[in-house]
């Protein structure tokens, strides 16, 4: 793990327009107990009367919207603990994940996150911390193995199912004193841009109770925007995890092919799949990413990383870059947002070339790889249930778009002319990507991370470009650009070279640190 060096005094930092809000490190006693949430009317009404039409940024009582370094600030100190953090989160899930807006990120919570808190605590006080995660809170998608709580997908029909062993992630999270808090909902085997599950029913957008908060890992993004985690994951076959961030005010990443491990996901298509970290600022995700990377003798396409992706993080990341922009148009207010973000690139050193991507094979015969990795999947756990045993399940209990999942869940024949060519496409994709950058000399390039905001409840959703970096096996960063006039996120996002990460960074570190664009959702206030 990293060495990171905290702030001598930490802060809450309004993460833009060079503005830093001090506070004083003080535990409210929302943090030692389980507190009844103050009456709250505005919650049961109709969101029109929760939702203001624009976020408004405010200080907020610590821990809100802390970042790691501050919370180990804290614990270092003496002024938190390991468990104090880990109530003040329960307490928020109770009230507005359970209660209040009845949010539904969560799936399952974790009956024993508090009892891991304190052995850390008690570590922590013996022989010091393991590194920058010890004693943080972090929740993971339902579709990543953990040995100790269900891993079902969103589905009734893994329902109770736990796997024989942690993922290689959760493994090296636990190992890193990370807290899984708790398992987050879905749309049902991560086959769609929603969070609707036949087991965890419908996931809410926190900034519009109205509105899906886009998927398929939107319960790992609404708890993390809403301040139940301190960080989260999600898995990424074709925008899952980049799309429900754009639509959350939230950072996320699209690691390269290789960088993490694979075993121990629910697969959707192996040769896709990939682990992603969300967060609320780039410094998290950075650690996080750090503790999560790196090789995995079960899946042969990881890579050993010798680097630390905090030292990526740079607020003066954006001077000298070149970024290559597509010949986008998504719609007015859209635009004017992403115009508005390259401004300010613009004004603090980024020089803009337009591009235009090469064209890419239709990546669709991909996803031919569910029925025989899900097979594969199951077959491998104890006590799980066979493909055809799930088939019969849904026979008798219909799920989520079940046409959808028999029709992708066939036993395929993945030796064909027509498979062969879409894998063989995507080094011929990836190397004319790379190429396209070097004759630009690029470090990036830029398009919107959605065609519009976050949209009603059963309406349909839609990433920009959701399969460029999945199909090049490129790194893609979901950035941040501001709010709708209806109180919308927006984001961008910076798709780099193979194992560009720490570039990236850099540059998310660099736009974050001379804009203002994280704000709490106004569903989620402080307790």
């Amino acid at each position: 793990m990293p060495n990171v060096t905290y702030d001598a005094e930490p802060i809450v930092r309004r993460r833009g327009a060079h503005a830093v809000v001090a506070f004083v490190l003080v535990l409210m006693s929302a943090c030692t107990t389980t507190p009844t949430p103050n009456p709250r009317p505005s919650l049961s009404a109709s969101p029109e009367d929760v939702i203001p039409s624009q976020p408004v940024a405010q200080p907020v009582p610590f821990p809100l919207e802390a970042t790691i370094p501050e919370l180990q600030h804290a614990m270092e100190t003496g002024q938190l603990t390991a468990v104090e953090l880990v109530d003040f989160y329960l307490a928020r899930i109770a009230a507005y994940d359970d209660a209040g807006p009845k949010l539904n990120s969560f799936i399952y919570v974790n009956p024993h996150a508090r009892d891991e808190a304190a052995a850390l605590d008690a570590e922590r006080a013996a022989s010091g911390p393991r590194g920058p995660l010890h004693g943080i809170p972090v929740v993971v998608k339902d579709n990543i193995d953990t040995s100790d709580m269900p891993t079902t997908a969103g589905s009734l029909a893994l329902k109770g199912f736990i796997p024989d062993k942690d993922a290689f992630q959760v493994r090296k999270l636990r190992k890193a004193g990370a807290i899984i808090i708790g398992k987050t909902n879905m749309y049902e085997f991560a086959q769609g841009w929603t969070t609707v599950s036949s087991l965890g029913g419908q996931t809410l957008s926190p900034y519009d109770l109205s509105r899906d908060p886009g998927g398929s890992s939107g319960g790992s993004a609404v708890a993390v925007t809403a301040n139940f985690a301190v960080a989260g994951f999600g898995t990424d076959s074709c925008g899952s995890v980049r799309f429900p961030a754009s639509l959350n005010d939230l950072y996320a990443l699209r690691p390269t092919g290789g960088l993490s491990s694979r075993t121990g996901v629910i697969p959707l298509a192996p040769t896709l799949d990939m682990v992603g970290p969300m967060a609320r600022s780039v410094i998290d995700l950075a650690i996080v990413l750090d503790a999560t990377v790196g090789k995995d003798p079960a899946d042969p396409t990881t890579v050993r990383v010798d680097t630390s992706y905090v030292d990526a993080v740079d607020p003066n990341g954006l001077s000298g870059r070149r970024i290559g922009i597509l010949d986008y148009s998504v719609n007015p207010e859209f635009d004017q947002l992403i115009q508005a973000a390259i401004d300010d690139m613009e004004a603090n050193g980024v020089e803009f070339v337009e591009v235009t991507l090469p064209v890419a094979v239709d990546p669709g015969r991909s996803f031919d790889e569910f029925g025989g990795a899900l097979h594969d999947y199951l077959a491998d756990q104890h006590g799980a249930p066979s493909l055809k045993d799930l088939y019969a399940f849904y026979d008798h209990h219909p799920a989520v778009d079940y046409a959808h999942l028999r029709s992708w869940g066939r036993l395929i024949d993945l030796d064909t002319q027509t498979y062969r060519a879409s894998i063989e496409g995507r080094v011929v994709f990836r190397d004319a990507v790379v190429a396209l950058m070097d004759e630009h000399d690029l470090d990036a390039i830029l398009y919107p991370a959605s065609r519009r905001g976050a949209a009603q409840i059963g309406a349909d959703h839609e990433p920009y470009d959701c399969s460029s970096a999945p199909y090049g096996g490129l790194p893609a960063m979901v950035i941040p650009a501001g709010f709708t006039s209806e109180g919308l996120p927006v984001g961008f996002e910076l798709m780099g070279r193979p194992f560009a990460e720490p570039t990236l960074i850099a540059m998310a570190a660099g736009y974050e640190a001379h804009t203002d664009h994280r704000i709490l959702p106004p569903t989620t206030p402080p307790l």
